[in-house]
């Protein structure tokens, strides 16, 4: 595979200290890279430096001829909010190149799944999940050689997710995708990026699998770390009694072996193989059961932002006890922060209500994922006691644990980055041993390892949850009852797969890649130059063809089908077949 890009002992430093140092890797044409790290490791910074944001200390970022390189935004330009879907993707096109591309933006809008209805529509009426795809599109109608994602998936919904796995997955594209959503990597990445420790490893494997690679290799450094310990000890020991007995016996010889040993036992120490810092903290999240038939009885419930707003959605008649692990799902903004904040309310009001019932001894906490359950004008250590009753030296010891050195406990929760408030907040939780939690998408800043960690806790958690969240494997490993709302109600499923089914409709998911459905058939025809390939496509397209003709009408996309028979018209006249 040709290189697209160097990096060579590439550098960058914050105003803290260095964060990237000498770094160096290559990425080649087809590789679909996962970047992964612990929060501050860098990974954005990277990004930044390949796309030219950013200037590095020292080092080199040398790019092949005509590779050109798109990045997905993160945020819709303020100036295509008022532009229809159309122009918003032409906008990111020279203004010379507008009508010869207005084909291409038709196509690869219906390949992020907007119907011709919709290509009209303003940018800025489009929903979270919708922003997503139009800016994939922004990108892609450039046809880059490197497409750079960073954390796409933070924000979307569980469907808007499975969108953009499909689309990763039939992308022919190359790509470095910047995510804490192991189910995605595993599905869409070939190799692997590692940050950590200011340094770089390389993988030319899949997240889990390289994960584990670096492990082992974790755990040979440590024992090769052991051994070289164990080695300067036992000449530290000689040295030391060299030099008694050269004292005592007023030898020269013992005397000066023991100052040559010291010498290597320094050079030994110069040599000692450094180990990796790991992660900074443990996150645990402790809770106790009730006993009682239910903490929670949900009789008649009717969802709105406000009283006099439209209903977003209503159900009847739920229990919560104790054991319940359940994942809330739904498309953005259709009501699920707005539920967990109603019950929060409902339970701090402490009013006798016909719309819920509480256990009277039930405690809860709240997870809100902007964090304002914690005072940011208070120092760490206050923060921890609106949680616990806890003797001070207990909150320090919990502080410490999650990674907050003694010397910070006076800082104020409002100088805190996004991801050691979420850590905070965990502490603060776990301190308070509640019956039942609400936890408002709980990983948007946690990196892997503190998924995991989240994972493992909420399992063993013995008192109930609600949990909103778009990550599949937090869903799937921690909770045993979901609710999705769809069409302004509420419906229950036990069995995830079944979940997920409901999830994935026709028209969301794409069947094609965009950049090879963004140009001219002749060339994707041409492009092929053994009889095999040619019927390899022949055999695609026409799979391609029955899938969306089986569909039903509506879902259906004619101008793809009018493009798809066009080539098979010209691949059949080339295998000279009638």
């Amino acid at each position: 595979m040709s290189t697209l890009i160097s990096i060579q002992s590439l550098s960058y430093d914050l105003a803290s200290g260095p964060l990237l140092d000498t770094i160096s890797f290559t990425i080649k044409k087809g590789d679909r890279i996962g970047l992964i790290g612990h929060n501050g490791s860098g990974k954005s910074t990277l990004i930044r430096l390949l796309y030219g944001d950013l200037t590095a200390k020292s080092g080199n970022i040398a790019k092949s001829n005509q590779c050109l390189i798109a990045r997905i935004e993160q945020h819709l330009p303020k100036d295509v909010y008022a532009l229809t879907l159309i122009q918003a993707v032409l906008a990111a096109l020279p203004v010379a190149e507008h009508y010869e591309n207005a084909w291409k933006v038709e196509v690869l809008l219906s390949d992020m799944g907007f119907k011709p209805e919709d290509w009209h529509l303003k940018a800025q009426s489009l929903s979270g999940g919708q922003h997503t795809r139009l800016l994939m599109a922004r990108a892609l109608i450039t046809e880059p050689d490197l497409l750079l994602l960073d954390e796409p998936s933070n924000h979307l919904d569980l469907q808007t997710l499975l969108w953009l796995e499909a689309f990763l997955m039939r992308w022919q594209g190359t790509f470095m995708l910047v995510s804490h959503d192991q189910h995605l990597l595993d599905r869409v990445t070939n190799s692997t990026i590692i940050l950590r420790d200011r340094c770089l490893s390389f993988f030319s494997l899949a997240c889990t699998e390289a994960r584990v690679m670096q492990l082992q290799q974790d755990e040979a450094d440590q024992h090769r770390h052991d051994q070289q310990q164990k080695e300067i000890q036992r000449i530290e020991r000689s040295a030391k009694r060299l030099a008694i007995w050269g004292q005592v016996y007023d030898n020269e010889s013992f005397s000066r072996k023991a100052q040559s040993m010291t010498k290597r036992v320094n050079k030994l120490k110069d040599e000692l193989l450094d180990l990796s810092d790991g992660s900074p903290w443990t996150l645990q999240l402790n809770g106790v059961a009730m006993s009682a038939k239910r903490l929670l009885h949900l009789v008649d419930i009717q969802v709105s932002v406000a009283q006099h707003l439209a209903v977003l959605f209503q159900f009847q008649d739920k229990h919560i006890k104790s054991g319940d692990h359940i994942a809330l799902i739904g498309e953005n903004g259709c009501g699920k922060s707005t539920l967990l904040i109603y019950l929060w309310q409902s339970w701090i009001a402490a009013t006798p209500m016909d719309a819920m019932v509480f256990h009277p001894q039930c405690r809860m906490g709240y997870y809100d994922q902007n964090h304002q359950q914690l005072d940011g004008q208070k120092t760490l250590l206050e923060a921890l006691t609106d949680f616990s009753s806890l003797p001070t030296e207990g909150h320090k010891l919990a502080l410490i644990h999650a990674g907050f050195a003694y010397h910070r406990h006076g800082q104020l929760v409002s100088s805190l980055s996004g991801g050691e408030r979420a850590r905070l907040l965990f502490v603060a939780l776990s301190l308070a041993q509640f019956h039942f939690l609400l936890l408002d998408e709980p990983t948007n800043h946690l990196d892997l390892e503190g998924k995991e960690e989240l994972i493992l806790a909420l399992r063993q958690f013995a008192g109930a949850f609600v949990l909103v969240s778009h990550d599949r494997e937090l869903i799937e490993k921690s909770c045993n009852r979901f609710w999705l709302i769809q069409d302004h109600h509420l419906v229950e499923y036990t069995d995830v797969e079944q979940l997920y089914a409901e999830l994935i409709t026709a028209d969301q998911i794409i069947q094609l890649p965009s950049t090879e459905s963004a140009q001219m058939v002749e060339h994707t025809v041409t492009s092929a130059s053994t009889a095999d390939e040619l019927l390899d496509r022949l055999l695609a397209l026409e799979e391609k063809l029955t899938i969306d003709r089986a569909r039903k009408q509506k879902h259906q996309k004619p101008h793809l089908q009018q493009m798809w028979q066009k080539e098979i018209a010209i691949l059949l006249e080339q295998l000279d077949i009638n």
